[in-house]
């Protein structure tokens, strides 16, 4: 609950929470939602893609973490759908049908725009290209997740805030997941693991956003942003390297 004498604007700027739909203001209202969509979005989309190479998974430990993923991204999903509805959003789109799985030419360079009919994040319209580079592009984007999710967690709408951190534990364990794929894969197929790396590198760290982005410092002020994208850009380049360092991955220079 706010101070009745202070504008709710300075209360979350002050780290303020709030607790219920009924009492956040227009501007925090889209801001929230757009976050959620984008995050829902995402992991509908990933859930699809991955289901795409479950059976091009390398015997049954491999598939069973690959369903893994594809169940708990959409049970994910769902978690965060349920407190969109409270705050009015339509979410009939999730209840019918809808392309997830739909992607781009592998040679497309749509950057970090949105495209189609939905806020997934852009990397999630490129195709996965096999087994290996599943594995390469959950690596990349599982450390990306696990530092996003945490800034997520983190949150001035508590009831988000606490969906976030109980997500978090089961994408650090996909990830977890992928870096045990790409053990393996550092030594059996090192070339296809240097060629996913340069193709899904770039994509990755465009999800974090503009390193300079005005729109950052609107959504610090409502408590929905923390650290700046250079920073968690910056953190996720040094994870990147040591984990491949420890799987055993060279890259050229």
């Amino acid at each position: 609950m706010t101070n009745e004498t202070m504008p709710i604007e300075e209360y979350l700027a002050q780290g303020g929470r709030l607790t219920s739909p009924s009492n956040v203001p227009p501007r925090y209202r889209g801001e929230v939602l757009r976050l959620m969509a984008s995050f829902v979005d995402s992991e509908m989309a990933g859930s699809a893609g991955f289901a795409d190479v479950i059976n091009d998974a390398p015997g049954i430990t491999s598939r069973i973490a690959a369903a893994r993923i594809v169940l708990e991204k959409a049970d994910h999903a769902e978690r965060v759908l349920r407190i969109m509805a409270e705050f009015g959003a339509d979410v009939s789109r999730y209840v019918g049908t809808h392309p997830w799985a739909a992607r781009q030419p592998r040679e497309a360079d749509i950057g970090a725009a949105r495209h189609g009919g939905d806020m997934r994040l852009a990397v999630f319209h490129y195709p996965l290209a096999g087994w290996v580079d599943a594995v390469v592009m959950n690596v990349l984007q599982g450390a990306a997740a696990v530092i996003q999710l945490r800034e997520f967690a983190q949150v001035s709408y508590q009831p988000l805030a606490e969906c976030f951190r109980a997500i978090l534990p089961r994408e650090a364990r996909h990830a977890e997941l992928g870096r045990a794929g790409l053990l393996t894969l550092a030594h059996s197929a090192p070339d296809q693991v240097r060629a996913s790396l340069e193709y899904w590198r770039p994509r990755v760290a465009l999800g974090f956003g503009a390193r300079d982005s005005e729109r950052f410092e609107r959504l610090a002020k409502l408590g929905l942003r923390h650290r700046s994208n250079a920073d968690m850009l910056a953190e996720w380049e040094a994870t990147i390297a040591r984990q491949l360092v420890e799987c055993g991955v060279t890259v050229n220079a």
